[in-house]
Order: structure tokens, then C-alpha cells, then sequence
């Protein structure tokens, strides 16, 4: 009886060094919906692929929000790391690592005369209306988008604001509108969008991850050597 306690002991203690390094436990993971059919899937196949390989211990929980509610689930402990696009500046109890960064393109209709083109000036979309993102969505982002326009002589008149990438290309693509957009949407396939290069194509766009600076969880250390040794594949535009 004694030794049996003595080896529960022993296994706990075991289970609980395994806790404490980072080997065992449960990760909870936030991802933007905006990379969901674009840069996601091959940012996750290469972290799994890595991670589940050096601690098959750990169990990931893979949760979907936007940009603005991964920065409040990170302040209120409810996810432990995030996936985000433009991470915001204002942040002081966050640490931010970016992961990868790609340029702008637009996306225009099939039927909008700059589609002829292979590449257009920001300037040339001044007077279409455009389909964007929400503020709510991405704010970072969204004042990113406006900053360049602004930048190229004009304010967009957004007659659309729909919540998903892929939205956003599929009312491109009724005519309702053009978009300045990530250059990894070009993965979201219809055949009467065009994605054509921004010039000058300076303005990028990032993605990075997202944790808590002051807690020093195991875990989400592990997760961020990961990614420093197996960086996620570059997104198509790079």
C-alpha cells in the first residue's frame, strides 16, 4: 500500500514536471476567420505537423474569431496564443511576433476596365466604391486600407461591408464594388475576380502571433519556438 502511494506520488509529481516544461497540457489557440482559406491552412498543417511531433502531450484547441475579440479573449485568459492579421499598436500587456507579411493587391470584376491591366495605381480606384471589411472586424487593417487611399489622393466610398474575405470577393465579383486586399486572398478562387499588383507596391500587411507578455505559460513558449524553427510557408505575392 505504501509503495503504491509512493508511486502515484512519483507519477504525479512526473505529470506535474511534464505540466511545468511545457510537454503536456492544453493550448488554446485563436485564429482571424480572414486566414481561414488563405493563409491558415498551411500555417496550421506546418505548426501541427512540428508541434505535435516534438509534444504529442498537448492537446491544441483551434478557436475562430476576428482580429478585435482575439485581443479580448487574450486579456480575459480565454484563449492562450492568437493568429491575427495587423496586430494593433495601443497594446502594452501583449507580446506580438510577426510570422509573416505580404503585400496588397486589388481586386476588381472581370468587367471593370483596369482588369486589362497587370498592374494598377492606387490612384485609378478613386472613383469606384469599394467593398471592405468592417473597422469592428480588423481596425488595424481596415486603417491601414484607408491610410493608402488617403496616401493616393483619396477617401473610398465603401458601399459594402461584409465580415469574411470571401465575401468580399464574391460581391467583387457581382460588380458591387473593388477591394485593396491581402495578396493570399488570390486563394480565394472565382472565376470573375481579377487580382491585380498595387504599384508602387510598397504597403504590406502582417500576420502575427499573439500572447500574453506576462504569463509565462510553458506552452505558449513552446508553441513560439516552434514557429522560430519552422516558419509557416510564404503566402502567394511574396
Amino acid at each position: 500500500m505504501i509503495s503504491a502511494s509512493w508511486a502515484d506520488l512519483a507519477d504525479g509529481l512526473a505529470a506535474a514536471r511534464a505540466v511545468g516544461s511545457g510537454r503536456v497540457g492544453r493550448l488554446r489557440i485563436g485564429f482571424a476567420a480572414s486566414l481561414a482559406l488563405t493563409i491558415l491552412p498551411g500555417l496550421l498543417r506546418s505548426l501541427l505537423r512540428t508541434f505535435r511531433h516534438q509534444f504529442p502531450g498537448v492537446h491544441l484547441d483551434i478557436h475562430e474569431m476576428t482580429t478585435a475579440p482575439q485581443i479580448a479573449a487574450l486579456h480575459d485568459k480565454t484563449i492562450d496564443i492568437g493568429l491575427l492579421r495587423e496586430p494593433p499598436t495601443d497594446e502594452t500587456e501583449l507580446g506580438f511576433r510577426t510570422v509573416l507579411s505580404e503585400p496588397f493587391v486589388a481586386v476588381l470584376p472581370f468587367t471593370h476596365p483596369l482588369a486589362t491591366q497587370r498592374a494598377v495605381q492606387l490612384a485609378q480606384l478613386a472613383d469606384s466604391p469599394f467593398v471592405l471589411l468592417p473597422r469592428a472586424v480588423g481596425p488595424t487593417l481596415h486603417d491601414q486600407i484607408i491610410s493608402l487611399c488617403t496616401a493616393a489622393g483619396f477617401t473610398p466610398q465603401i458601399a459594402q461591408r461584409p465580415v469574411e474575405w470571401q465575401t468580399v470577393c464574391a460581391l467583387v465579383e457581382t460588380g458591387l464594388g473593388v477591394s485593396l486586399a491581402p495578396a493570399s486572398t488570390r486563394r480565394i478562387r472565382l472565376k470573375g475576380v481579377a487580382f491585380r499588383r498595387i504599384e508602387p507596391g510598397t504597403a504590406r500587411t502582417r500576420v502575427a502571433v499573439a500572447w500574453r507578455e506576462y504569463d509565462h505559460n510553458p506552452l505558449v513558449t513552446s508553441l513560439l519556438a516552434t514557429i522560430s524553427q519552422d516558419p509557416p510557408d510564404r503566402p502567394c505575392g511574396q
